[in-house]
């Protein structure tokens, strides 16, 4: 007896999900990031609007003076959806891992000069709550923006700022016998100490911005830009002089990760300002006031780091690095 077996080759109708062939066409396979993240969002069929904000439906255009023809073209370079975005940092948390395992085995932490070791902890701690105040609004973006392509990118820079508030954390216990008595003292210059209350009041203000596109800007444009200059560019950069090499490694991953995530607020930014000349104006204009704001604050905090006018001199850098960066997205000078 003889078997024949024939094989039928099945043709699939579509190449993707019904939500992405409306968009891109049922012949076209899809992207993982593009099956994750385009047309996600509910936009129709709510119960009924929410009680805490009656005047807006859950995910509404309206809660921003930015106006897109389709919000899904502010899309992550990066290519982050729930899988890319835990693998990429799962990499980056092993090389952290490994830092702090070098440091403290090389006993890094204990080459510091006396005196830097106090500034490290007058400017570096303190941080922790300025990340708190990012990961709260990186939270209300996500929850108040429109559209899966900007809400998703959000929500997981929500979670890189814990986590650059727990390095910062582990750092103060590094340099204090795991005791927590540096991370206290931290807490009381955040609240108190005269060169940390501009940025305080800065951080406080953020936390109560209507328009969450304006906050998109104040955070991660404006005060990132300056602060992430100051503290982990030229602060550190002072801090090499005086042994600091073990406080670099230790924050290497907010280097790094500055570096990626202005990747994407820089996309969303041009794009927006692309769309329409009145998206443009309203842009350049947050980015005037909160960069401003943002120089402003930061200068007690540099003058206290690096003295008089090498501090004046990096806060203005800092500020004219950002706006040429701003220039190049289509802002206004």
């Amino acid at each position: 007896m003889t078997i024949d077996i024939k094989t039928i080759k099945v043709e699939p109708r579509r190449q993707t999900f019904g939500h992405i062939a409306r968009r891109l066409g049922a012949d076209k396979a899809a992207s993982r990031y593009e099956e994750a993240t385009l047309d996600v969002q509910a936009t129709a069929n709510f119960h009924y609007k929410p009680l805490w904000g009656a005047d807006h439906w859950h995910y509404d255009e309206g809660r921003t003076a930015i106006r897109m023809a389709d919000w899904y073209a502010l899309r992550d370079p990066r290519q982050f959806y729930y899988a890319t975005y835990n693998i990429a940092r799962a990499n980056q948390y092993q090389a952290t891992e490994h830092n702090f395992e070098f440091v403290e085995k090389r006993g890094l932490l204990g080459l510091l000069d006396p005196a830097w070791r106090g500034t490290v902890e007058f400017y570096l701690l303190p941080m922790r709550h300025v990340e708190w105040g990012a990961n709260m609004n990186a939270a209300t973006m996500c929850d108040q923006g429109y559209g899966t392509a900007v809400t998703a990118p959000c929500i997981f820079s929500a979670g890189d700022r814990l986590a650059m508030a727990q390095i910062i954390g582990r750092i103060g216990l590094a340099l204090d016998g795991n005791s927590g008595a540096s991370l206290d003292t931290a807490k009381q210059r955040w609240m108190t100490a005269p060169e940390w209350q501009g940025l305080r009041r800065l951080v406080e203000d953020t936390l109560v911005v209507k328009d969450w596109f304006e906050l998109f800007v104040a955070q991660n444009l404006a005060i990132d830009g300056v602060l992430h200059a100051l503290v982990y560019g030229r602060f550190d950069a002072e801090g090499q002089r005086q042994g600091g090499t073990g406080v670099s490694m230790l924050t290497e991953f907010m280097t790094e990760w500055f570096a990626e995530h202005a990747r994407w607020v820089d996309s969303v930014i041009r794009t927006a300002a692309a769309e329409c000349p009145e998206n443009k104006a309203l842009l350049s204009g947050w980015f005037a006031a909160w960069s401003a704001r943002a120089a402003e604050a930061a200068a007690p905090l540099a003058a206290r780091v690096l003295g008089g006018e090498a501090a004046k001199g990096a806060v203005a850098e800092a500020l004219g690095t950002l706006q040429a960066r701003a220039k190049t997205l289509g802002l206004a000078a």
